[in-house]
């Protein structure tokens, strides 16, 4: 049985501006001296650079990390994206690009390059703030204490029964809308697999932190 397909609206509306964008942005590079290849990977860094900087920006929402940095580069691919939709209305003359165009473009890569490496490696205020244990520092000369003899026959020792202690609640607060999220996939991860779903494979599912994953997990169990 061959599987239906619907048209979905905000879909296709989607693929209709991204591709009327892409041409807009490899026109204005093609316009400014980049030609051949080059001036179709200017779209492809522009918009990944945006969709890179959204997706960044959304997970350190949730981690509640700042996202002063990610709101920055997202800003930066904004404008070079509605920059240059609104250029090629009729405002400038890309027969004849102005100089400050060109240098704007030609720059471009080492920009973008500069704000898609912060946005990986760019540690998070948690992680920063996180304090490491101190060092112990072990005597390897001092002498072994010495027990004293035992007097009698050792009295038998009945070990007190163990009371599992309860779970400790989630470090970090898990949204309603994505617990129930999280429900769902585990929900097919155990229907597909026939086992219960770990952190790190929820932490891929999701797209959240470590922490973040942690704790759905603790309440998942």
């Amino acid at each position: 049985m061959r599987p239906s397909i619907r048209m979905d609206a905000v879909l296709v509306q989607a693929v209709i501006a991204g591709a009327l964008s892409f041409a807009h942005l490899h026109d204005i590079a093609e316009a400014a001296g980049q030609d051949g290849w080059k001036a179709w990977a200017y779209p492809v860094s522009v918009d990944l650079l945006l969709v890179a900087s959204w997706r960044r920006l959304r997970n350190l929402r949730t981690a509640g990390d700042p996202t002063r940095a990610a709101w920055t580069w997202f800003t930066v691919a904004l404008v070079a994206s509605l920059g240059a939709n609104v250029a090629t209305a009729g405002l400038l003359d890309l027969n004849d690009v102005p100089a400050w165009l060109r240098i704007l473009v030609a720059g471009w890569p080492a920009l973008a390059f500069l704000g898609g490496t912060l946005l990986v490696h760019t540690p998070t205020a948690r992680a920063a703030d996180e304090p490491t244990a101190p060092a112990v520092e072990i005597d390897r000369d001092e002498p072994a204490p010495v027990l004293p003899p035992e007097s009698g026959p050792a009295e038998e020792i009945t070990a007190p029964e163990l009371v599992p202690a309860p779970a400790p609640p989630p470090a970090v607060a898990v949204p309603a809308p994505l617990l129930e999220h999280a429900r769902k996939v585990a929900a097919a991860h155990r229907s597909t697999t026939g086992t219960a779903i770990d952190a790190d494979t929820l932490r891929a599912r999701l797209g959240v932190p470590v922490p973040m994953a942690e704790a759905i997990a603790i309440q998942l169990a």
